[in-house]
């Protein structure tokens, strides 16, 4: 009887290792392909899909909103597209509230997502909350404007995830010394923060120690 019994959990505990991540998976996908679906009540009621396909078929929302970004990217590397975003953007830094707020979005995303950028391309260890406690942080530039009349030395501006969000966290500033430049990917840090330390990523070679160069 015992017998059974630990085959009973050892099969019950292996199902579930293979159910759940399956799961999770597929409510992730569901929830962003249902997000994006979303887009579609921005049409009139008429150019829906569903209307003229006399059905509702899930995704299509995303598979249009996908589309709808790839072509505004092929319209905008030719000179007219240029200009009409050069045009747009200097409309919109006229308009009080929209102004500043459009300029402080553009900037944060432009430095997330160029690819000449160094913001998130770096996986950083530093002593964080107290002396003797350390934790993964994200390089994302330097400190700017009065900030560095107040600071001596060289300082690093840092991102620190929460676990299992890493949506949310802090913005430290920090000192370049006390900073460790890691050999690991963004993305192999993501899984390693967002598993609360379970997913631990695979250790790299030994190499000579160096002083990182931010």
């Amino acid at each position: 009887m015992t017998l059974k019994k630990t085959a009973l959990k050892t099969y019950f505990l292996t199902g579930l290792l293979v159910l759940v991540p399956l799961a999770i998976t597929l409510w992730l996908l569901g929830l962003v392909i249902g997000t994006l679906d979303q887009t579609l009540t921005l049409l009139p009621e008429a150019w829906r899909p569903e209307r003229l396909l006399g059905f509702y078929l899930p995704g299509i929302g995303a598979v249009l909103t996908l589309g709808f970004i790839l072509l505004v990217g092929v319209f905008t590397q030719n000179f007219i597209g240029q200009t009409l975003v050069l045009w747009w953007e200097g409309l919109l830094r006229h308009i009080p509230v929209v102004g500043p707020l459009y300029a402080s979005v553009k900037q944060v995303s432009d430095t997330l997502l160029s690819s000449n950028g160094n913001a998130f391309r770096k996986t950083l260890l530093i002593e964080y909350p107290r002396k003797g406690m350390f934790t993964i942080a994200f390089l994302t530039g330097v400190p700017g404007g009065d900030i560095v009349n107040h600071l001596k030395g060289e300082y690093a501006s840092v991102y620190v995830p929460t676990t299992p969000n890493p949506t949310s966290g802090f913005f430290l500033i920090v000192p370049r010394a006390d900073v460790i430049e890691l050999d690991m990917t963004v993305d192999a840090a993501l899984k390693y923060i967002v598993s609360m330390g379970v997913v631990a990523p695979s250790a790299p070679p030994l190499r000579p120690q160096i002083k990182p160069t931010l």
